[in-house]
Parts: structure tokens; sequence; C-alpha cells
């Protein structure tokens, strides 16, 4: 059916009432685009733009890699569970027409487009629900999708806001279900949102159900049309989750086979703080934000005393919406809108979901017609006893209550100026479109002023990522050697933003077996092991290939608040090939220390690892706990060792937190609180002609060091080591999007060993590969030949399956509806399409009670 005019308009104004709402908030905190400072803080900076440029790479043909297989990250990893995590959103294909040093920008773009995208997609919604003024619509579609959660929580979430799209897209497939409308259309709008991104699909679901059971409650539907109802939006969501199950099965599998991360419990916010977040211009990290414009506040509050509306739905809609409130403080409640399990960072990401649900109650009410004097009281009582409420919270700032009473006053106003007649409804809408924009841009900026000063911020592509960029494409060797982008990173998934294919890696599927291995081996890592930076260390480079690594350094400011500068340094090494052969068997299993685990890996010892001593600053020895660990506090140490001369000293202090240094050498900082930061192995510098090693330890905080935490490295021995594997390593490597092929010398026998981790999904020669410590692996073919080895991702063969029954089932379904109606239709004539659609006049559904003022079609 085409849309009609009023439901064009009234997208349209919600599309731009958001649009310039979020960029003049952006542009009042001086935010990218509009000022100098970022807006890349926490996982926007950290995972979401790298992803979108690798997106980029992928549309562009440039990525090491595919859909199923990412080279670039983690010594290699599987990209299917990133890409239907972060990525399969249909908005985010726009970040190809950009150019690729603008990706800050596109992402950018992508998230004024989806949060207007929303705005207007609720606003068709509630016409679809019940007519009424298309402007009030519009009006009322961007007060949801302006609402704290969007634009201070899902503006740095991108993926989040497909779910700020979800909810009024899957109210409308209810609604088709209600009223047997769009049968093919619902289940496949189901699977695209289920596939942009299944988390907040979830919650936009269970809102959904919601809305729909409150719409047979009021609609007073009979028994046998309330279940044949029930039973098709059943169906509907059955076949879209199926058709999305080749995306859906490999994110679910992705998380069991991740890192397990942060483990948190639930503890509900304060009621002061949560009334606080209903106002303008609050933020909090652990509080629901609630915030809808006090104009929406006020008119959803109206309902309860309309009485033109049925009983039915004066009473539902508001208790609907208390009721919601009330489930996001409830502990068994709360795991079910976030499946069970409680989130790592903002306990409240359902959110979205009770705003729209005020929206919706707003909105039932305005469709009466504007509210009279005693509904008017009545809802102005709603904000001002929130208001009240929140009288004693923290969060309440200079500027929270202004915003408050003019917003208040332009809501009690606007109805009374649009009840004296038609021509005066323009100046009730300026009043409602103005309050609702000026307290949406005030609240943008303040949160972007409050994410700058607490939250960890990256800067945008500059000439630190040009010069990185650069640098990584003049060292490209790939796949004879790896290019790692360096340890002193920009994010944690630099090699993902600038290329090349290093060790660093952060995502919510960061795999189990790369974070153990890299621990082993004396990795570090942020975000409680989510997040894996890479191992500046000559040992792991020759393990994993790394042949050229890049390293940044900050050059000394000239003056005083000049932007940073940084110089971009390549140190290249003889390393061996993506593939080597090692002698069958070895060992089991990773010990304490990872200078002897990095030995098993290589197959050689390189090290020598001394006895240490720990002195405080006035000579105190102190004492080792079980002989496994020093502990110091803040102040001065001296941990002293022996070494063979000539050798390299490197530190492993991953419970650190401060600063190491030998003798006039550089001075190394360490960044380790257990379990949420691991520090990484370091090196020291070299010893020259002296054996004695004193390392001056600054710590900071209270922390450990292991009484093993020296090794000294023989470069002779490395070298010799390193000849060998290259000697009986791979004579020729092919990479493909999805594995790796390999020659071996003639003769080979023993195991190859591929220098990537064994996460699940790998085969080899037709079998599942083997794990040598956590290394992919296989048996060398007789009299050596060619290994042959691929990866697909758990879950994505019964995914398709999954996909391929549901796509057939809806076809099916599809053909049996269409084979009744025709059946049951009189001769000659075409079966009916169905009921009509409410709203799609754009006249109320129902109609006015006696006495209430009539609703004009397109006013």
């Amino acid at each position: 059916m085409p849309m009609s005019r009023p439901r064009r308009r009234a997208g349209s104004l919600a599309a731009l009432i958001t649009a310039v709402a979020v960029c003049a908030g952006d542009a009042a905190a001086r935010s990218f685009p509009f000022g100098s400072h970022t807006r890349s803080v926490n996982d926007l900076g950290n995972q979401f733009v790298p992803f979108h440029a690798r997106l980029w790479d992928l549309l562009h043909g440039n990525a090491d890699g595919g859909l199923l297989f990412n080279w670039s990250s983690g010594f290699g990893t599987s990209f299917l569970p990133d890409l239907g995590t972060y990525l399969t959103s249909p908005f985010a294909l726009l970040v190809g027409v950009f150019p690729r040093e603008r990706i800050d920008l596109a992402v950018y773009a992508v998230t004024v487009l989806k949060t207007a995208s929303a705005a207007a997609v609720m606003a068709l919604l509630l016409l679809t629900l019940r007519g009424g003024r298309w402007w009030a619509a519009g009006v009322l579609g961007g007060s949801y999708a302006l609402c704290g959660w969007s634009v201070i929580e899902a503006s740095y979430n991108p993926m989040w806001l497909d779910g700020l799209i979800a909810l009024p897209l899957l109210c409308l497939t209810a609604e088709w279900a209600r009223t047997g409308r769009r049968r093919v259309a619902a289940p496949l709008l189901v699977a695209v949102v289920w596939a942009a991104n299944f988390y907040t699909a979830y919650m936009a679901t269970l809102g959904a159900a919601l809305v729909l059971g409150l719409r047979l409650f009021t609609e007073r539907a009979d028994r046998r049309t309330t279940v044949r109802a029930l039973g098709r939006a059943a169906l509907t969501v059955v076949l879209g989750i199926g058709i999305a199950a080749p995306v859906l099965l490999p994110v679910y599998l992705g998380t069991k086979h991740a890192y397990p991360g942060w483990n948190r419990t639930f503890a509900p916010a304060a009621w002061p703080d949560v009334f606080a977040r209903l106002l303008p211009a609050t933020y909090s990290f652990f509080t629901p934000a609630l915030f809808v414009g006090t104009g929406t506040l006020l008119l959803a509050g109206t309902l309860a005393f309309r009485r033109a509306a049925p009983r039915r739905e004066r009473w539902a809609w508001p208790a609907l919406v208390a009721v919601v409130a009330l489930s996001f403080q409830w502990g068994p409640t709360h795991l079910l809108w976030h499946a069970f399990t409680t989130p790592n960072g903002s306990p409240y990401r359902q959110t979205f979901v009770l705003a729209g649900l005020v929206v919706i109650t707003a909105w039932i009410s305005v469709s009466y017609g504007w509210p009279e004097r005693r509904a008017l009281l009545g809802g102005a009582a709603v904000p001002c006893l929130v208001a009240a409420g929140a009288a004693s919270s923290a969060l309440v700032t200079g500027w929270t209550y202004p915003l408050f009473a003019a917003g208040l006053l332009a809501a009690v106003a606007a109805p009374a100026v649009a009840g004296r007649g038609r021509r005066f409804a323009a100046l009730a809408a300026v009043l409602l479109i103005g309050a609702q924009v000026g307290q949406a841009a005030a609240t943008t900026a303040y949160g972007d002023w409050q994410k700058r000063r607490r939250l960890d911020r990256y800067a945008p592509w500059g000439e630190r990522q040009r010069d990185q960029a650069a640098a990584v494409a003049d060292a490209e060797g790939w796949p004879r050697y790896r290019t790692d982008p360096g340890r002193q990173q920009a994010t944690a998934n630099d090699p993902l933003l600038v290329g090349g294919q290093g060790g660093a890696y952060y995502s919510s599927h960061t795999p189990a077996v790369l974070t153990r291995t890299l621990l082993a081996l004396g990795g570090g890592w942020t975000s409680n092991g989510r997040a894996v930076q890479s191992l500046d260390n000559p040992v792991t480079d020759a393990v994993f290939s790394v042949g050229a690594r890049l390293r940044t350094t900050r050059a000394p400011e000239r003056t005083a608040g000049a932007p940073a500068r940084w110089t971009v340094a390549t140190h290249r090494a003889e390393v061996p090939p993506l593939v080597t052969v090692r002698q069958p068997g070895g060992p089991a299993a990773y010990g304490r220390s990872p200078f002897r685990n990095q030995e098993k890996l290589l197959g050689s010892t390189v090290y020598t690892v001394p006895r240490t001593v720990l002195r405080t600053a006035d000579g105190t020895a102190v004492t080792n706990r079980n002989g496994r660990d020093y502990r110091v506090r803040g102040g001065g140490y001296t941990l002293s060792a022996t070494c063979p001369a000539g050798s390299e000293a490197y530190l492993w202090a991953p419970d650190l937190f401060g600063t190491a240094r030998v003798g006039d050498g550089p001075m190394v900082v360490l960044k380790g609180e257990l379990p949420a930061r691991r520090a990484a192995m370091e090196r020291l510098g070299t010893l020259g002609g002296a054996s004695s090693v004193r390392i001056a330890l600054a710590p900071v905080r209270e922390g450990s060091v292991p009484v093993d935490a020296i090794g000294c490295l023989d470069r002779a021995r490395l070298a010799s080591a390193v000849a060998g594997l290259r000697r009986t390593g791979a004579t020729d490597v092919r990479v493909t999007s999805h594995g790796i092929r390999a020659a071996l010398p003639p003769g080979s026998t023993g195991t190859a060993v591929i220098a990537a981790p064994r996460i699940a999904g790998w085969s080899c020669q037709g079998r599942p590969a083997d794990n040598r410590l956590g290394l992919v692996a296989t048996p060398v073919p007789p009299h050596g030949g060619v290994i042959d080895c691929t990866f697909r991702p758990p879950g994505l063969r019964a995914g398709a399956a999954a996909g391929t029954g549901s796509a057939l089932a809806l076809i099916a379904v599809t053909a049996w509806g269409a084979r009744r109606r025709g059946r049951y239709a009189p001769e000659g004539r075409p079966a009916p399409a169905g009921p009509p659609e409410p709203g799609a006049a754009d006249a109320p559904a129902v109609p006015n009670a006696p006495g209430a003022p009539a609703v004009p079609d397109g006013r």
C-alpha cells in the first residue's frame, strides 16, 4: 500500500527534528565533527570505528581475509561473529561511500541516520495504531528517537541504534499479525532486525509482545481472535529468527567460545536517580537514561484523565508503563530483559523499550484530541512529581530544572493555544518542537561533556594513523611474514584500523584460546581479558612470523598545548614462515613462567631465568608469598638478579602498575591491575658487559611482582633456532579468505604448526585440526607434500540449514494461506487481502467518545 501524504510528512518531520537536535547538541559540545573534541569514547573508538574500517576494506576488496575469517587481528580469528554483532545493519554499508580516512565521519553519519530513521518509523507506527495529527506523530516520533538512552548511551554504541529502529518495526509486525496482514513481509522484517543486532532486537521483541498483548486487551478481542493473533505473531517471530539463523547461530556460539570477561551482579539504581534521569541534562553510567522530553511525559500522564478515551485504554497503557519501569529494578526481570546475563557495562540497556511505551501512551492520549483542562492538570502533575522525586539526587545539574520548567510551560501552553482554532495549530507545533529540540540538544551536549570527562577517549583518524598506515603498507610482506602495527597502540584494534596482521584484538568474541595463549606467553590485556594486546618480543615474533613491527613514540612537545606528534619506526627481523614443521609429540601444556612457555612454543632454550631479590628503598628484603610473588605497594623498590653478559633483560610483572628502569636506560611503563588489566612483558635493554641486573621499580598502587620476573634472552641462540625453523619450514604459503595452504620440503616428517590460534572451526586434511600449545597443528602428510587447512565458523552449517528450512516453511505457509483464501473466495472475485489496516487513512481507529473534540485528517 503506498504511503499516504500525512504519513510521509510525519516521518520526515520526526527525522528532521531528530537530526537537528543531535547535531545541535554535538555542535554545542564542540564534539567531532563540529569541533576539536573527539566523540570516540570507550568502545566507539576502541571497537566500532575499527570494525567499520574493516567493513570498508571488505567492501573495497582490501581486507586480509573475508566474511568468515579475519587474518588481521589476534594472529587470525573468526570474523562472522563480529560481523553479526557489529556490522550486519543495512546502514553499516554506507561507510563504503566515504573515503577510508574519513571513517570517523562515516560512523557519525550512520549514527545520525539510524537515529533519524528510528524517529520516522516510530511516527509511522503511531499513525498505524491510531489516526491523528501528522505533526503530533512527528514530534512524538522525534521524542522517542531523542530519548536519553539514544543520545547518551547508544550514540557511542551505534549497533544498539538498530534496536531503537527495531522496536517500532516489530510493533508494526505485531499489528500485522493482529489484523492478519503482510504475512510474508513480517517474517522478513523480523529477520532483518534480528540479524542487524540480535541483542537489542531481543529486547525490542519483548516490548512488541507487550504492546500486542495490550492491543488485544484494549480492543476487547474475543478468545478465538486473540489465539489466532498470538499464533500468527509467534509464527512470524520464529520464522524470522530462523531465516536470520546463518548469522545468529555463529554469533551465539562465538560468545560461548569467547573469553569470559567481566562477571557483574545487578544492583538497582536509587529511585531519586531514576527520577532524575527522566529530566533533561543528567548523566550517569549505571542508571537508566529515561529522558523523553517534558512534553511527552506530560502528554503520557494525561491519558489516565481523558474522558474521551475508553476506560481500558485510559488505565492499561499507564499501567504497562509503570510495570515495565518496575521490572527494570528487580533482579529476575532485569535478567529477563538482558537474555539472562547481566551486561558488563550499563545495566539498563533495555531503556529504549520503556521510552517507546511512554511515547505510545502519549500518542494514544493525543489521538483523542487535545487534552481538556482536567486532563492537562492531571498530566502536568506527573512531570512535577518526577521533578520533586529527583530533588535529592546528585545527578541533577544546574541546567536540569530550568530546562524542565521551560519544557513544562511549552507543553502546557501548546494545547491551550491549539484549542483556539486551526490557525493556532502551527504555534502549538512550534512550542512542542522547540521544547523537544532544546531539551534534547542540551541533554546531548551534556552527555558529550560528561563522556569526555569520565570515559576513555580515542583520537579520530589523523596524522598518527596516516603515518602508521603508510608504514604498514611499506613493510607489507603478507603472507611471507606478518607486519604488526605495534605495541604502542592507538586503539585495541589497530590492525583493523591501520592495517597489518598483528596480535591485538578486542571484541565480545575474543576467543578464550587466544587470550589464554597470549597470557601464557607474557601478553597483556585490558577489559578483563577481552582486549588482548600485541606482544613486542623477538621470541613471540619468531613464533608468529612477525617479520616487520612498528614502534610508535610520542615526540616531545615544542610548545604547550600543541597537538601531539608521533614518530613511527619500522623494525624488521628474519622470522620463520607462517607454517613450520616440528617433531611429533612435544610439550602437552604451558607452565607458569612465560619465558619457559615461549621456549616450548619455539622449540629451543633461549632464556636464562635467574633467582631474584626484591628490596625496599631502605634496603629491606621483601619476603615472597608461597615462593611465587612479592607483594608491593606505592614507593620505590629494587629488583636484583644475575644474567649472562650481553643478554637482553625482560621484565614480566603482570600485576604491577608503575614504572621500571635499568640504570640510565629508558623508563618502561606497566599498567597491570589484575584481573581487569594485565601488563605485558617488557624489554628493559641489553646488559652489555655487566651481568648484574638492578631494576628500579616504582609502583603507584598495590600489586605484585613474580619471583621469576626477569628473563635474560640470548640473541645468538634465538637466531640459531629461527634458522632451523626457516630451514625446515614451508617453502610456499598461500592464504585465502578462509584458509591456508602450504607446501612443505620433501621428506618432511612430524607435525606442521600454523602460526594461528587453534580456535574452534579449523580443519586440516579433511579432519579437525590438532592443538599444539594453542596453535593450529596437523600431522605432516607422508613424504612431506602439501597441507591444506580451512576455517568454517562454528554454527554456520547448522544456521544455514535452519535458515533454508525457515525460508521454505515461509513459502509453504504463504502458499497454503493463498490457496485457502482462494478456496473460500466467491467465484469470479479475488480473495480479500485482509481487514483494513488500523490508521491506514490516518483517521481515528476508534471513534471519538461523545463530547470529545474531533481529530481532522492531516491536521
